[in-house]
C-alpha cells in the first residue's frame, strides 16, 4: 500500500510541475499547402515582436546581434524546414523533391533573399554557406498592420503555380513557386 501511495504522489507532483510550464516563447508552427496537387510543408517556430517593432531588422536590430548576421534562420529555435514531395521552381531556383532548411539574407533589410540550404536538422543557426542550393530575391511589401507572430503562408494560384510568403513585424516577403510535373 505504501508503494501505491508513493507512486500516486509522484504522479501528482509530476502532473503539477508540467501543468505549470509556461507556453514556449516561440511556439512551433507548420504551414502545409498543395500547389499543383503536390504537398509542401514548412515547419518553423514562430517568434513574436513583443514590443520590439522597429528593433528587429537592420544591422543594429535584435537579429543583427546574431553572430551569423546578415543570415537569419527565418524563425526561432530549430531551423526552419521546407519539405516538398515534388520538384519545385522557387523564384527561378530548381529545388528537387526533398527536405531543406530555409534562411533569409538580410544584408538589405528592405530587400530579402531567400536561401534554400541542403543541410537539415540544425538547432538554432548553424548556417553553412557551402550547403546552399541557392538564393532567390523575394518581393517585399508592408502589411496593413503589425504582424505580431512570424507567419508562413503557401498559396496555390492554380496551374501548378503559387507563392511562399513570410510575414513578421512590418515586413512581408514572398517568392513565386511552381511545381515541375
Amino acid at each position: 500500500m505504501k508503494r501505491v501511495w508513493m507512486c500516486s504522489s509522484l504522479l501528482i507532483a509530476a502532473a503539477t510541475i508540467f501543468a505549470q510550464q509556461p507556453p514556449p516563447a516561440s511556439p512551433p508552427a507548420t504551414e502545409t499547402g498543395a500547389i499543383g496537387g503536390k504537398t509542401i510543408t514548412i515547419t518553423y517556430s514562430s517568434p513574436g515582436v513583443k514590443g520590439r517593432a522597429g528593433q528587429l531588422f537592420g544591422k543594429d536590430g535584435r537579429i543583427g546581434k546574431d553572430p551569423h548576421y546578415p543570415v537569419w534562420r527565418a524563425g526561432a529555435n530549430s531551423a526552419t524546414t521546407l519539405k516538398t514531395e515534388a520538384d519545385l521552381n522557387i523564384g527561378g531556383l530548381h529545388v528537387p523533391a526533398g527536405t531543406y532548411t530555409l534562411f533569409v539574407d538580410l544584408t538589405d533589410p528592405d530587400n530579402w533573399q531567400l536561401i534554400v540550404n541542403k543541410q537539415t536538422g540544425e538547432w538554432g543557426l548553424r548556417y553553412d554557406k557551402t550547403q546552399d542550393l541557392g538564393q532567390v530575391k523575394m518581393t517585399m511589401s508592408k502589411p496593413p498592420a503589425l504582424v505580431e507572430n512570424l507567419k508562413y503562408t503557401l498559396t496555390d494560384n492554380g496551374g501548378g503555380k503559387g507563392s511562399l510568403t513570410l510575414a513578421w513585424e512590418n515586413h512581408v516577403a514572398s517568392v513565386a513557386i511552381s511545381v515541375h510535373k
